[in-house]
């Protein structure tokens, strides 16, 4: 398989950049899992950047460090949000990716918010 996301693809961390009404980006970074040629990521279900995945699903992804600083090239590519179905295989993907570390943030976050406070998005390189 190959992989259309270059250094974001295997990542520890995936700069996401989503944009608003006007074509201001907004990049957030977050944990990623890719299989296959798709890269997964998570996130809040009210967070602003679903909100704005699902006005506009163009988005950019690129290697970054905890903060956000990039460290690789921006790749384009089309977002979708999931459904319960789908944001638990990501759930899964970032599990086995993160270990520990992972089932502690998911499982926290699933006691937290519940499994509806959080949202799986799924991206497809342009």
């Amino acid at each position: 398989m190959t992989n259309p996301f270059g250094a974001a693809g295997d990542a520890k961390y995936v700069l996401l950049t989503t944009f608003k009404k006007d074509g201001t980006p907004v990049g957030t970074p977050l944990w990623g899992a890719r299989d296959g040629e798709r890269l997964y990521v998570w996130t809040p279900t009210d967070s602003w950047k679903v909100k704005r995945i699902k006005r506009n699903p163009k988005v950019t992804v690129a290697a970054c460090d905890m903060r956000g600083t990039p460290s690789g090239e921006a790749i384009d590519g089309s977002a979708t949000i999931l459904d319960g179905q789908g944001t638990d295989r990501v759930r899964d993907l970032l599990r086995k990716k993160y270990g520990i570390l992972g089932w502690l943030t998911v499982q926290g976050s699933i006691l937290r918010r519940g499994k509806s406070g959080t949202v799986g998005i799924e991206i497809v390189a342009a």
